[in-house]
This record gives C-alpha cells, sequence and structure tokens, in this order.
C-alpha cells in the first residue's frame, strides 16, 4: 500500500470526487512488488518530478556526511524520547541506524518511459499471477472468509492485493525500514513525512508488533506482505491471530484482516462490485469519462450497457473510465473503486487489483481489444505535448512531463476544437497535430 495520508470513509460523493482527480492524475504505474513508493500529499502510485540523484559522497565528504546523519538522528531522538518512545526502543533502533545511499538514489530516480496500461497489465494480471493466486486463495480461505465476514471484502479483492503489492508475500522488500525513512528524513526533500512515518514506525517497535531486525519492506518505508506505512499500520493493522501482535510479515489471519479492515475503513461497500467493463452508446461523449458521476439509472438511460449483456451494478455514483483513451477498453466503476484508489492513487493499480480479484473468482479477462499499436510517451515527449498546447492556449499546466489533471484538460479542450474525441489520451499523432503552423 502506497498511501502516504490516513485515508477515511466518505460519503460517496466526496469519494467520487477523490475518484475523478486520481482518474486525471494517469496510469502509468508500475506494479508494486517493487514498490515506486509514496508520495507524501497524495495516496502515493503517483509521484512528482524529481531532482536527479545526487552523487555518492567519498573520503571527506563521506565522513561530513555521516556526521551530519549523526547529528539529525541525535535531533530526532530527543524528539521521539518527548512523544513518549522508551529509551530501550530509541536504543535498538536508532543505536545502529545506518544511512543507505540507495534510498535516495531511487527516491530521486524518474524513470524517461512509462509504461502503457495494458503493459501494466499483462504483467500484474499475468496468466501466472492468475493461476498462483486461485491456489493461494485456497490456501488462506478460512482467513480470508473470517475477514469477509468481518469487514466486508471479498477475498479475492483481498488476495489481489496481496498479489499485486508482494507476489503473495515472495518479495516485499528486505531494506529495513527504520534505516530507510531515516535516510529519506535526513534527506530533506520530504523530510515531514519521512519524520512523521519514523515515529510511527518506532511506536509500532515500542508496542511490540516486531523488532527492529524483522521491520522490513520496500526502500520507501512500506512494510509487510501487503505494504503499510507505519502510520496506516497503526491506524489499520489488525491483530486476527490473537498473539496480542498485529504481524502484516507472517500471520496470513493478520495480513488478510489488516488489508480489510483498511478498505473497509476506506469506504468499501459490502456486496458492491469495483465496477465491470461496458459498451458505450453511440456518440457518446468522451469527455465526460473520468469527471462527470452519476448513478447507473441515468449512465443506462443513455444507452451504456455491459459487454457481457448483464444487468449494470446499481451505483448511486459511477463514472466511466477509459484507461487507453477512446480507441481501448470502458468501464463503469463505483464506490469501491474508490476504496482501491485510496490504498494507491494509480487507476493502473486499481484496475489491476479489480480485474485481477475478478480472474481468481472465475470471471472473464478484458473483452474490448487494447490499442496495442499506441506506443508509450516518453517524458520529454509529454513536455513537448505540454509545450506546444500552452504555445496554443490550451493550459496544460507547467511542462513537466506528467500527465496530470491539467494536461489532459487541456488536452480534451484542444481535441474538442479540431473535432477529435476529446478523451484526453496523448499520442505522439497529436503531438505532431499540434506542432504545425
Amino acid at each position: 500500500m502506497h498511501s502516504a495520508s490516513t485515508p477515511s470513509p466518505r460519503s460517496s460523493g466526496l469519494a467520487f470526487m477523490a475518484l475523478a482527480v486520481a482518474l486525471l492524475a494517469g496510469c502509468a504505474s508500475a506494479p508494486s512488488t517493487a514498490p515506486s513508493q509514496p508520495t507524501p500529499g497524495s495516496a502515493s502510485g503517483v509521484r512528482p518530478a524529481a531532482a536527479p540523484a545526487a552523487p555518492t559522497p567519498a573520503g571527506g565528504d563521506e565522513a561530513a556526511l555521516q556526521q551530519r546523519f549523526a547529528k539529525w538522528i541525535a535531533d530526532f531522538r530527543a524528539t521521539a524520547r518527548a512523544t513518549g518512545i522508551s529509551e530501550a526502543t530509541l536504543r535498538a533502533a536508532l543505536d545502529d541506524v545506518q544511512y543507505l545511499p540507495r534510498v535516495i538514489e531511487l527516491d530521486r530516480a524518474q524513470p524517461e518511459f512509462t509504461r502503457t496500461v495494458w503493459d501494466y497489465l499483462d504483467s500484474s494480471v499475468s496468466p501466472q499471477r492468475v493461476a498462483t493466486g486461485q491456489d493461494k486463495l485456497l490456501q488462506v480461505r478460512g482467513e480470508a472468509d473470517t475477514a469477509a465476514a468481518r469487514y466486508g471484502v471479498p477475498p479475492s479483492i483481498v488476495v489481489a492485493i496481496w498479489g499485486m503489492e508482494s507476489n503473495y508475500g515472495s518479495n516485499f522488500g528486505n531494506t529495513r525500514t527504520i534505516d530507510a525513512l531515516a535516510t529519506l528524513g535526513f534527506d530533506g526533500r520530504r523530510e515531514d513525512w519521512a519524520r512523521r512515518e519514523l515515529l510511527a514506525a518506532l511506536k509500532i517497535l515500542d508496542n511490540g508488533d516486531i523488532d527492529r531486525q524483522h521491520m522490513v519492506g520496500s526502500w520507501a518505508g512500506a512494510m509487510g506482505q501487503t505494504q503499510f506505512l507505519p502510520s496506516n499500520f497503526l491506524a489499520y493493522a489488525v491483530d486476527a491471530d490473537g498473539d496480542g501482535r498485529r504481524d502484516i510479515w507472517g500471520s496470513m489471519a493478520d495480513v488478510i484482516a489488516s488489508t480489510a479492515n483498511f478498505l473497509a475503513r476506506s469506504g468499501w461497500q459490502a456486496r458492491k462490485p469495483w465496477g465491470l467493463e461496458v459498451r458505450l452508446p453511440p456518440g457518446f461523449d468522451y469527455g465526460r469519462a473520468d469527471t462527470v458521476v452519476q448513478s447507473t439509472a441515468q449512465w443506462a438511460a443513455e444507452g451504456l450497457q455491459a459487454v457481457d449483456g448483464q444487468p449494470l451494478p446499481a451505483f448511486d455514483g459511477g463514472t466511466i473510465l477509459l484507461p487507453a483513451g477512446a480507441r481501448g477498453p470502458a468501464f463503469l466503476v463505483g464506490p469501491n473503486f474508490s476504496a482501491l484508489l485510496r490504498y494507491n492513487n494509480s487507476t493502473s493499480y486499481a484496475l489491476g487489483v479489480s480485474l485481477l480479484a475478478q480472474r481468481l473468482g472465475g470471471g472473464p479477462d478484458v473483452q474490448t481489444p487494447w490499442p496495442r499499436d499506441l506506443a508509450a510517451l516518453p517524458r520529454s515527449q509529454i513536455i513537448e505535448l505540454q509545450t506546444a498546447l500552452n504555445k496554443r492556449g490550451f493550459d496544460a499546466g507547467t511542462a513537466d512531463g506528467v500527465m496530470g489533471p491539467a494536461t489532459r484538460e487541456g488536452l480534451r479542450r484542444y481535441q474538442r476544437s479540431v473535432g477529435l474525441p476529446a478523451d484526453g489520451y496523448p499520442s505522439a499523432e497529436l503531438i505532431q497535430r499540434l506542432q504545425q503552423p
């Protein structure tokens, strides 16, 4: 899980306001088995533009860095002590804390190339992952059914998150959480967030849920088999096996119940689906996708139909998701999709969990072909697109190479102005057209 803030349940209307923003933020996040982790101030999965990686200090520079790091730790120790963290925990956690240069390199890395949503789904919902997940679902059926009865979250959804986050526990990271968060806090790019998460990690140690050596996870502080940040562990982790510890590393009962509890408290609605693949009515205004929220009855009155001909699920508020633009599949998604976005604020991730859960339950894959002839645009081309839109008066925000809400809305306005489907989906052809005199 990559949420850097503590979500809380909201009404379906507010939930979908958040969903609309998240949908506009794009869908190029990689699977989180080796997480692209979390971005403070968002529910993480969406990463801001970052500075280039700093060179690793050597010689005297290295000694000076270690001295500054030691001073930062001493200052943080005093802060943690003032909050009531015990001296025994402070010694165990901080006496041998290490600065990890690789964490800084990963934090500052900004890949030039993104992935198309179909490339992402090819790996995150691969036949192997589906087959393994079906076996795992049988293995944890007792724990999953118990959690489902208590929290209303289906076993297939929880197991799908487990598969997405750590490939069913086979890869949840081996970086020591204390060292990773101390390094990020000292680096300073997002110090306030890292200090809060580090303090939360110390509280977990102080509570006796895990020891320092076994508190491991990703390079950015997310821990355990379904990747909880320390603050979310404190808020949502559950001792489901009754051993007095909340163990999201080794106890499947705790892993499953904690994950279900997070979703339940993020607005998951029991006995409601995440959504389904749909067929759009003739003449559909693609500019309404990802933004308009209305009841299923209203969508149906416009001619929206399920691709399999079945009745549409009854949503008080549903929105149309077009992850590959006008040429790709369309989905009607409901409030439970919003709950998945609160777990990881990436539409590719939420769609991956949803489709993987659907496959684990014996349901179909996506029926409509993906537009595989379209290539993913590198950041440099997105900057070209943003620059050209701004030059033509279609405000796309800062030319930073990130397809955020402003860029998609600017692109939609341009598409409408030239009579193209206003799906806000970028392509090399659109860039060439924009750059023409």
